[in-house]
């Protein structure tokens, strides 16, 4: 059977920026990002993204841990995430990523966020989000 697996991420999402800028100003390498808001006209607008997240963890998912990893990499940038935000009119979000085994003998990771991770994504305006489907049988 396949094991829980789980990842952790910040993404800041918004039209017509450059996801460049973003690392420039912030000071951190994005693990992912998406330029799509740069070619994007008035009339068809799409969105460009900026995400920095953690590795896939497999079997023993800890939500909690993975929010402390992605905290501890943003809080010593935190006024310039609220800069960015502000100056390009970005949409913050923390999420979740979740693949939950279907084999009845595995646990069910624990989902939630800790009352300082809490404070820190109202701090930004940030959204929260859990996203989670079964794994196929093997």
């Amino acid at each position: 059977m396949a094991s829980n697996t789980g990842r952790a991420y910040f993404g800041l999402s918004g039209y017509h920026f450059n996801p460049d800028d973003i690392t420039r100003i912030i000071g951190l390498e994005p693990t992912s990002t998406n330029n799509g808001g740069m070619i994007g006209s008035l009339d068809k607008p799409s969105i460009s993204s900026w995400e920095l997240s953690t590795d896939t963890i497999t079997d023993d998912v800890d939500v909690y841990e993975l929010i402390e990893i992605i905290l501890k990499q943003l809080e010593p940038a935190k006024e310039k995430i609220l800069q960015v935000i502000k100056s390009h009119n970005l949409s913050p979000r923390v999420g979740v990523v979740l693949v939950l085994s279907v084999d009845k003998n595995e646990s069910v990771p624990d989902v939630g966020f800790g009352a300082r991770s809490i404070r820190f994504m109202a701090e930004l305006g940030a959204f929260i989000n859990v996203e989670y489907k079964l794994s196929e049988r093997i």
